[in-house]
């Protein structure tokens, strides 16, 4: 009888069930993706119950497992090569940008004999109009890291701050916003709050710190901390910092602050938050960080003091300049917020900066749009007007939000008028802004699709986005634990309601 050869999709599903190193090389179009998910996650839950019980032996050797696992290595690849700096080079130049090169990437992604290359060195603006450094490793250093962060980011869940929320899955800055709610709504709140601002947070931790502390091959880690980085054809060596630009940065910088927490608790419990000497909490998104205190004196003597030396154990320092301490009376700008208490009730506020670097992005746009037709203007806008009001729709936004439709109406007018001088401001008004709903005024226009048809689009109002309380996410929650399962599939079905009641009328105009 004839042997039946297996089929490519057979072969892959057949390596990918196993989850351990495959010699088979891999058809992209025909990986089953759910299943490849289902393995990686067997393992991250088996090692976060190994976390938990202290079992680093038995961590290590899972970490081991995963890293060396087909699916893990799938899912890497697949990482890279679908998020925003997937068209951005490396040194090498050389990018995964076919299924064929994907699925070699795969297959031949290994530790033996890895070295990984300098990092490209590019600049980006920052909000103070200084340039920020940003590290770009090469396709497969981007693919190296995302394999092992499948393995450590499961322990950084794990072990992490209770009331961290940045770089981290399934938490939010709506998350520490509303934590600041938490800690600072009563009228027996605490008053104080010292401002932390990190110097240059990822440029100096300490390179023997995270080889001493992070969990996990330490022979890599190494070599990414090293590796350097090129700037116009100059090679230039790292012996502090993580690399800026890396997948698995953020986490080692999380990790390397983790632990704050702890270390405030230890020194002002719990059971002292009613004594003059407590009231101490931490909110940390990434290196931005508050901690509140009942006295400027508490604050400034003690906590502060602690904090400089946490800092210092890692190589890192607070700034003289930015870090302050500041009464809630007075108010203090976190994450694009304004926190302030008003007559004894705390209101938080989308920030002043915040609004006027937002409504800058958006003259500069309707600047740079001056021969643009109006429907393709308005697409763009939109996605600005939606992503920022939908940032800030968990706090007291309704009057701001009212501020800046005024003041992207009046660019808008200038727009118009620019464009057809000749024009009466009657002709110029019916030509752009009509009624719509209940809406009189509203910028409007059409964009030719392919089949030659038109298509009408109506400008997004920020106050048309309701206003609606965010759920904070629990301490102890963590997405690679099985016994927080229920939990998160219900935030989600929860958010994709919300979602839905919202923009149903933005999805129907993009349809």
């Amino acid at each position: 009888m004839a042997t039946r050869m297996p089929t490519a999709a057979h072969e892959a599903k057949v390596s990918i069930t196993v989850g351990a190193v495959s010699h088979v090389k891999v058809d992209w179009h025909q990986v089953d993706w759910d299943q490849v998910h289902r393995n990686v996650r067997r393992l991250q839950a088996r090692i976060v119950k190994a976390t938990q019980e202290g079992r680093w032996g038995k961590v290590k050797a899972l970490q081991r497992l995963l890293t060396h696992s087909h699916s893990a290595r799938l899912l890497a690849v697949k990482r890279v090569t679908e998020n925003q700096g997937r068209r951005t080079p490396g040194v090498d130049e050389e990018l995964w940008d076919t299924n064929e090169k994907k699925a070699i990437a795969a297959h031949t992604l290994r530790q033996r004999g890895y070295e990984p290359q300098p990092l490209r060195r590019v600049y980006i603006p920052k909000s103070n109009g200084k340039m920020r450094p940003l590290g770009i490793p090469t396709m497969r250093d981007r693919a190296m890291q995302a394999l092992y962060l499948l393995a450590l980011d499961p322990i950084a869940e794990t072990t992490g701050d209770r009331t961290s929320y940045g770089f981290r899955p399934e938490r939010s800055t709506a998350d520490a916003i509303d934590q600041c709610h938490i800690a600072l709504a009563r009228k027996t709140s605490a008053q104080w709050i010292l401002e932390g601002d990190i110097k240059s947070c990822f440029d100096r931790i300490s390179h023997d710190w995270l080889l001493a502390h992070v969990p996990m091959d330490k022979a890599i880690l190494r070599k990414w901390l090293k590796a350097g980085y090129m700037e116009k054809h100059v090679f230039y060596t790292t012996d502090d910092g993580t690399p800026q630009g890396g997948i698995i940065s953020p986490v080692l910088a999380n990790l390397a602050l983790d632990g704050l927490e702890g270390r405030l608790r230890e020194q002002y419990p719990r059971k002292a938050l009613r004594g003059l000497r407590g009231k101490v909490n931490l909110v940390r998104y990434a290196d931005d960080f508050v901690i509140t205190g009942s006295s400027k004196e508490l604050l400034e003597g003690e906590v502060r003091p602690l904090v400089e030396q946490f800092m210092g154990e890692r190589g890192l320092e607070l700034s003289p300049e930015k870090t302050v301490v500041t009464h809630i009376e007075d108010g203090f700008d976190f994450l694009g917020f304004n926190v302030r208490k008003y007559g004894g009730k705390l209101l938080i506020k989308p920030s002043r900066k915040n609004v006027k670097a937002f409504l800058c992005k958006v003259r500069r746009v309707i600047k740079t749009n001056g021969q643009t037709p109006a429907g393709q203007l308005v697409r763009q806008l939109n996605s600005l007007i939606r992503g920022w009001a939908n940032y800030h729709r968990h706090v007291v936004s309704k009057r701001t939000f009212g501020a800046v439709d005024h003041a992207i109406f009046e660019a808008l007018w200038s727009w118009a008028k620019r464009r057809h001088r000749s024009k009466t401001r009657q002709w110029v008004k019916d030509r752009y802004f009509r009624r719509h709903d209940s809406r009189t005024w509203v910028f409007t226009g059409t964009v030719k699709k392919a089949d030659g048809t038109t298509k009408e689009f109506w400008l997004v109002h920020a106050s048309s986005v309701p206003i609606r309380r965010h759920i904070k996410i629990r301490e102890y929650a963590n997405p690679y634990d099985p016994a927080w399962k229920d939990y998160f599939r219900h935030r989600i079905k929860v958010r994709g309601n919300l979602k839905g009641l919202s923009s149903a009328d933005d999805q129907l105009q993009d349809d």
